[in-house]
């Protein structure tokens, strides 16, 4: 239904501004869909992103901003942030510009693969589940990642920690099963 609604609001981003400062849930989902990338600046990101309580609003805003020039940088720190949903946006934008950025090069992705390795110990459901997806979007883009990602997951699995073995473990199946 938010698709559809949004259809008719393409790249309105005043309306965007509206619907997220309403605080309703659906609406922030919806301003995620009709907000343009372009007009998206770094403060309205901090912003919406310390407003992400659940995964689903923050996954939605990962794909809004994902599309950004701050992307990358965003990621990054994001991916370090000691807020829960924080570090899942950071994550959850890795695995989006994974899928959606088919323009960007293979080193934007190779320098995603140390964060990944370093907060794969985090055992918070959402970031454990968030740093998995970007290693296996990463994986699947292109055969020069996929044997990058194949290699993380397996230094990742020698970490001792459940949230790691589990991580490189899901990872390593679904990276290696077509290989």
């Amino acid at each position: 239904v938010l698709r559809e609604i949004a259809r008719a609001h393409r790249c309105d981003h005043a309306l965007a501004l509206e619907l997220w400062a309403s605080g309703i849930h659906e609406a922030r989902g919806l301003a995620t869909l009709i907000d343009d990338p372009r007009q998206v600046t770094r403060r309205q990101m901090e912003r919406w992103v310390r407003d992400c309580d659940n995964w689903a609003v923050t996954d939605a805003a990962a794909f809004l901003f994902d599309r950004t020039e701050f992307a990358e940088a965003k990621a990054h720190a994001w991916s370090a942030h000691r807020a829960e949903f924080v570090k899942r946006a950071g994550f959850a934008m890795m695995a989006g510009m994974a899928v959606h950025r088919k323009e960007l090069p293979d080193e934007i992705f190779l320098r995603f693969l140390p964060s990944i390795a370093r907060e794969a110990t985090d055992e918070r459901n959402f970031v454990k589940k968030a740093v998995n997806w970007a290693l296996r979007q990463i994986g699947k883009r292109n055969v020069r990642l996929r044997r990058a990602a194949i290699a993380e997951a397996k230094r990742i699995r020698k970490l001792d920690s459940r949230a790691a073995r589990w991580i490189a473990a899901d990872a390593l199946r679904e990276l290696t099963m077509a290989t």
